[in-house]
């Protein structure tokens, strides 16, 4: 994006491709030298990144999390759930006994710097027998199922439980390991196991995903540039996007807490802009040369018009996925700073890296041709003709009808939208082969499901005082009387201030029942038990701490919407200079993200075509999701906007014609863009494909999105609405007169040399 050109000034673009020609190797070299770093540094610090999230601030959660670690030193830990089972044998049975004893002895021996204790029926019957030394029975959890065909051993890690899956590295093995043994079922569950487990599924996820998506879009680029060396150069330059992205994110986990699976966002961001800013200099260069232009000014001229187009698009996206840092949850701030880290090196490389390689090639980038049937071009000099110009003309001929059955179907799709229900990824939307979720699916049945993750309620204040007790009698009752509670135990401080109040949810910490039960506690339940008490009553633990990042992100939603929208209102009325197009592209754009919204909650939530497409109905949908979708899709979109209108309003300028300008701009457009997006719905398809669900979810709609605003509204609803506009298309106040010139788009030439005014086909 830059200002007009006048005189022999060179916009910033021009300059860096030719550079790039004068020192192709030397620019070349040092690409490859950061791209070896960068594998080198993933390599060495790539274990920083972690599966859990945490909070930047301080909600209440945190601080309960923060005064029982630090009144109740120990009492933090995870504890992990190792379900042993037998069809056959019951506890009762020797072979049973001697089963659950001997894995719980191997446990304890991977030492206490992984291990605090463990407690099985075994252990508890070894108490009994050891006259006076049992603890009372109303102080030990079940730990035998009522067939008596199942026990259970807790399993309590060493440290906190903010950083428990470090000590799983054993352990998880360990009892894994055993499955299946003398017929015995064997499993772990717990937030450790989890993120263990979770872990190692964005690793094989990401692997799945680059494998199905990247020879997709290997063949749509043999497809779009009909040479094998053309369509080998933008897949090179996204996998070098993704290793110098995947290592700056790493070493971003040197200093802050950066989620893992920031690397998945990486690879699928990294492939889908690497490949689609290529595709465009690619293209672009390669027109230029077959219109006769030398080596130097055909990279000249592709880095001030293509080039020009990929720095705005680029910078469009990287605008939109700030909002996702605004969100003080290291979930947002770490997919958030991936994407945008990875999006700035695959800019950087498609105006550096791009340019040196295309001037050491020449025309050996049309090498290795295979057989295409020719395609027709629209032309500028004549009427646009081909398919394009002849589906613009007929959709604004009746642009009426055109844009009720275009807008119709978005709304209609994302009607459904108003029903997503958001929650935390728990252990119930793994698959179901999995340790954790078949543990935890055996523990609800048979136990409770929050004898792993309890709700912890501390009550602060002088408890010797009458009513203090009077109140800690009454917040027990109204506990217990719930119906949906278990009371697993209460623990006091020595010096009597501070009481911690242990209780259980038969459901995963994660699902939407266990956030509202931490809500009922703290908003209706205890309220009225401890009322005029002096003492002060928070509700946390693991519920607690997923209820509070649900809250957050419906705390900061309307505001990141707010800023993005704000923010690509301003930009586009900059870059057109007409307040009617900005305003209709933002809201062409909220169309395609609400169909995105009402696509997965019917696929996912309702549970329609479910099943035919390979994914599982769930109640929720990660509560991450939508506002990573609405800032990535409302930079990716943008670049359909920008590269359909900056070609519109190039024609209208030159014809004052309304109708021509939107036929010339979608017929010249569309190869491009259809090869654009075919390329990243086969890389975000690639993503949906894997077994983690909230990527299953991402992967869905993004490819969902990128369809319906590549198709229905850039082929559609955009040209009948320009249509009926007309004129006001190019709307701008008096008042806004003052807003400078800017070109966004590929229609400007070189300072060097006359502009010729052809346009750029796929």
């Amino acid at each position: 994006m830059t200002g007009r050109k006048t005189g022999g000034e060179r916009i910033l673009t021009e300059r860096l491709a030719r550079v790039a020609t004068r020192l192709p190797w030397w620019t070349v070299a040092v690409w490859a030298v950061v791209v070896l770093a960068g594998a080198a540094a993933f390599a060495i610090f790539g274990d920083a990144l972690v599966a859990s999230d945490d909070f930047v601030g301080k909600p209440e959660g945190k601080r309960v999390e923060a005064l029982v670690a630090e009144r109740f030193p120990g009492t933090d830990a995870d504890t992990e759930v190792v379900v042993v089972s037998s069809p056959d044998l019951t506890v009762d049975d020797g072979a049973f006994l001697l089963f659950v004893g001997d894995l719980a002895r191997q446990i304890r021996a991977l030492g206490p710097g992984d291990i605090t204790s463990v407690l099985s029926y075994v252990d508890v019957k070894a108490m009994e027998g050891l006259q006076g030394s049992a603890p009372p029975a109303d102080e030990i959890p079940k730990l035998v199922s009522d067939d008596r065909h199942t026990a259970i051993l807790l399993v309590q890690l060493a440290g906190s439980a903010s950083e428990a899956d470090k000590h799983m590295d054993d352990l998880y093995p360990l009892v894994t390991g055993q499955n299946g043994k003398e017929g015995y079922f064997v499993a772990i569950t717990g937030s450790a196991a989890w993120e263990t487990e979770a872990h190692d599924l964005a690793g094989s996820d990401l692997t799945r995903g680059e494998l199905i998506g990247a020879p997709i879009a290997f063949v749509i680029l043999l497809l779009v540039f009909g040479t094998l060396v053309a369509a080998v150069l933008p897949l090179g330059l996204a996998f070098l996007a993704v290793v110098i992205g995947s290592a700056l994110t790493a070493l971003l986990g040197q200093g802050f807490q950066v989620s893992v699976f920031a690397i998945n966002i990486v690879t699928m961001m990294g492939l889908a802009v690497g490949i689609d800013y290529s595709l465009l200099i690619v293209s672009r260069f390669r027109e230029e040369r077959a219109a006769g232009r030398s080596r130097d000014d055909a990279v000249a001229r592709t880095g001030a018009t293509a080039g020009r187009a990929v720095l705005f698009s680029g910078g469009t996206v990287v605008l939109a996925l700030t909002g996702m840092l605004v969100v003080p949850f290291t979930i947002f701030t770490s997919l958030g700073a991936g994407a945008i880290l990875v999006v700035v090196v695959a800019v950087a490389a498609a105006l550096t890296l791009l340019p040196a390689v295309l001037h050491l090639m020449g025309n050996g980038v049309n090498r290795l041709r295979i057989p295409l049937p020719e395609r027709r071009h629209a032309g500028r000099g004549d009427e646009p003709d081909g398919f394009w110009a002849g589906a613009a003309r007929r959709i604004m001929r009746r642009p009426i009808i055109s844009l009720a059955l275009g807008g119709g179907l978005l709304l209609a799709l994302a009607i459904p939208a108003f029903d997503m229900q958001r929650g935390i990824p728990g252990v119930e939307q793994m698959p179901e082969r999995l340790s954790t979720r078949r543990a935890f699916t055996v523990l609800q049945r048979e136990f409770s499901a929050g004898l792993s993750s309890p709700i912890l309620i501390t009550v602060q204040g002088p408890l010797e005082d009458p009513k203090a007790v009077d109140a800690m009698a009454a917040l027990e009752r109204a506990v217990e009387t719930d119906g949906r509670f278990e009371l697993v135990g209460t623990e006091t401080t020595e010096d009597t201030k501070l009481a911690l109040v242990k209780v259980a949810v038969n459901e995963d910490a994660a699902s939407e029942a266990a956030t509202q039960a931490v809500r009922d506690l703290r908003t209706e339940v205890l309220p009225p038990a401890v009322e005029g008490a002096p003492v002060e009553v928070m509700v946390g633990g693991v519920p607690g701490l997923y209820t509070d990042a649900v809250e957050l992100v419906d705390l900061y939603t309307p505001i990141v919407i707010g800023l993005v929208l704000a923010m690509s209102f301003v930009l586009l009325l900059f870059a057109f200079r007409s307040l009617v197009i900005a305003a209709k592209a933002v809201l062409m754009n909220l169309l395609s993200v609400g169909a995105a919204f009402g696509a997965i909650t019917i696929v996912f939530q309702k549970g329609h075509l479910a099943g035919l497409l390979g994914f599982q109905q769930v109640d929720s949908v990660a509560v991450w999701l939508p506002l990573m979708l609405f800032c990535v899709l409302f930079g990716l979109s943008m670049d359909y906007q920008v590269f359909l209108l900056s070609r519109v309003r190039e024609e209208y300028d030159r014809s004052g014609d309304t109708t021509r300008a939107v036929v010339f701009g979608l017929s010249s457009t569309a190869g491009l863009i259809t090869g654009a997006a075919l390329i990243m719905v086969a890389v975000f398809g690639g993503v949906a494909s894997g077994e983690l669900m909230m990527f299953q979810q991402l992967g869905f709609g993004l490819a969902v999105a990128v369809a319906l605003d590549a198709s229905v509204v850039r082929t559609v609803v955009v040209p009948s609405a320009m249509a009926i506009l007309g004129r006001w298309n190019w709307y701008l106040p008096r008042w806004l007169e003052w807003l400078p010139q800017v070109t966004v788009g590929e229609g400007a030439a070189p300072a060097t040399e006359a502009t010729d005014e052809r346009s750029d086909q796929a």
